[in-house]
């Protein structure tokens, strides 16, 4: 017999919801009159309201608090009638508020909480409170991580982390892909660059000082089981999850992950972390390097589509959110600088240019020739064949072609050794200074470039043929045996496939204009800098 579900109706309503609630009812019965409403039932009921106080205004016999439960960027006014109704309120204070929702007859709210009764129920000391002001530089409320959540900027990041998360779940699902878990500790290097993280060697937990990127577990006696100890092999944190998901995606067909990442790259700039997540896809029965890029631009110009429909619940809070958040950009002009043109008229231009015309797709080759071209006029660095992109060179790309923009089939010596090749040679030339012609080899391979962030994701057709996969695995002077598991997908009904990585991060800072990725995420962690 099928049990009815626990009903949640004893869980205090929250402040989105006692909103929602009202602004319903309003819609519903829209002649009737604001006294009228004000004795309804809704309204006249006591209610009971949890959440911080944002902001106190204090008057000879009434007081107005600001009170925000994190559940959206909307906070209700608390009104408190009777001289010294506030005494020993600060900001910060969490309180539980029993009251009446009425009609406000101020401007800012359509409705506020005539309060009969305030429990504090933690204080928060005025003298010591780190986040008082409205406004602070991002750079103290980095080394304030843990309370820079009650920054309305930070909560509003937040919570559009968790809808375009929860928007890119809803797009797998549609186009039929199974999230994975991947694993967090590997022994392999999927990128084989060496920026891995390894799990602490056994003659550096008995000796010498340990380096700032080794990990240990401690017990209560200070005693250390090192990763030799622990596993037979050196174990890693992963810095991507794309090996993982080829294992299920030859059973599976469709998967994906958003899982977190590590590299120790010793990168300080506003564009690198030490940990952060990636959302990676992979497919089965892929033979054309098109196709992949058509799915991964469907997906982007579904989110967005999210995001800007009129229609969505989902999609209004985001807007809200984004609206809070250039409001703080704008604020601190000198410590965030935006990165998008959003204002107060809810200008959402630069989303809507997005989804407004086909991503543009050129070679690496084409790349390299027009800034070949332009390199004087507009004060490029040229790039000469087999040298990765610069940063400043690939924003320059998305301003020449004013939008996003797919570069393929960079060559083979400058990619991992999982990637396909492409079937024709590329013929170039050597260097700008030379006419010399060469033959290199290409990959079936991509990095979307995006407007003022640059690289935003990349992927590839992968290496499906066990012959052609142990040549590479070789010639990249790879241990074999660490990648014994990953041979055998070959072995066994290998079938053409590919897939991709997004930077989570960076496709947050695109969304909301914040320009430092540090600020993007819940705890950063960088070179020199893993507080918590």
């Amino acid at each position: 017999m099928r049990r009815t579900p626990v009903k949640l109706s004893t869980l205090p309503p929250t402040i989105r919801t006692i909103l929602s609630n009202v602004q319903s009812q309003s819609a519903s019965s829209p002649n009737s009159s604001s006294n009228q409403s004000s004795s309804s039932n809704s309204n006249n009921d006591k209610i009971n309201v949890n959440g911080w106080i944002k902001s106190i205004r204090t008057h000879k016999n009434v007081s107005f608090l600001e009170i925000n439960d994190g559940t959206s960027g909307t906070s209700l006014q608390a009104v408190l009638k009777g001289k010294g109704k506030s005494d020993g309120l600060t900001n910060g204070t969490s309180v539980s508020l029993i009251g009446e929702l009425k009609k406000s007859r101020g401007q800012g709210q359509d409705y506020e909480l005539s309060v009969e009764d305030v429990k504090v129920l933690g204080e928060c000391d005025s003298e010591a409170y780190p986040i008082q002001k409205k406004s602070l530089p991002s750079s103290i409320l980095r080394e304030n991580a843990h309370l820079r959540f009650r920054t309305s900027q930070t909560a509003a990041i937040m919570r559009i982390r968790d809808a375009l998360m929860r928007d890119w779940h809803d797009w797998f699902e549609e186009n039929q892909f199974t999230h994975i878990h991947t694993p967090i500790l590997t022994e392999s290097d999927c990128e084989g660059a060496g920026e891995v993280f390894t799990l602490l060697d056994k003659c550096q937990a008995s000796g010498e000082s340990s380096s700032s990127s080794s990990l240990s577990k401690s017990s209560s006696s200070s005693s250390i089981i090192s990763g030799s100890d622990f596993f037979p092999h050196p174990v890693h944190l992963t810095v991507s999850s794309q090996l993982h998901l080829e294992a299920p995606t030859h059973s599976l067909l469709r998967t994906y992950t958003l899982s977190p990442s590590f590299r120790a790259e010793p990168s300080l700039t506003s564009r690198h972390l030490s940990e952060f997540y990636m959302l990676e896809g992979e497919l089965g029965f892929l033979n054309n390097l098109n196709e992949l890029l058509n799915l991964i631009e469907n997906g982007i110009q579904f989110t967005i589509g999210n995001i800007l429909n009129k229609n969505s619940k989902r999609g209004e809070r985001i807007r809200k959110d984004l609206k809070i958040i250039q409001q703080q950009i704008n604020n601190e002009k000198e410590e965030l600088n935006s990165i998008n043109s959003l204002n107060d008229n809810d200008n959402l231009n630069y989303l809507n240019e997005i989804i407004s015309k086909p991503f543009k797709r050129i070679t690496y080759k084409e790349a390299l020739n027009l800034i070949k071209e332009n390199y004087k006029k507009d004060k490029l660095i040229i790039t000469n064949w087999g040298e990765g992109i610069s940063t400043e060179n690939e924003k320059w790309l998305t301003n020449y072609f004013n939008g996003p923009l797919f570069v393929t089939h960079y060559p083979k010596s400058i990619k991992p050794f999982y990637m396909l090749p492409t079937t024709t040679t590329t013929i170039t030339t050597n260097s700008t200074t030379t006419n010399e012609e060469i033959k290199e080899e290409t990959v079936e391979c991509f990095d979307l470039l995006f407007p003022n962030i640059g690289e935003m994701a990349g992927g590839s057709l992968r290496e499906y043929r066990l012959k052609n996969l142990i040549n590479s695995l070789e010639k990249n002077k790879m241990n074999l045996k660490d990648y014994e598991w990953y041979i055998d997908l070959r072995k066994f009904g290998s079938i053409p496939h590919g897939g991709w990585g997004m930077g989570w991060e960076r496709w947050i800072s695109f969304i909301t204009g914040i320009s430092n990725i540090k600020d993007v995420v819940a705890y950063p962690r960088w070179k020199g800098h893993c507080k918590y």
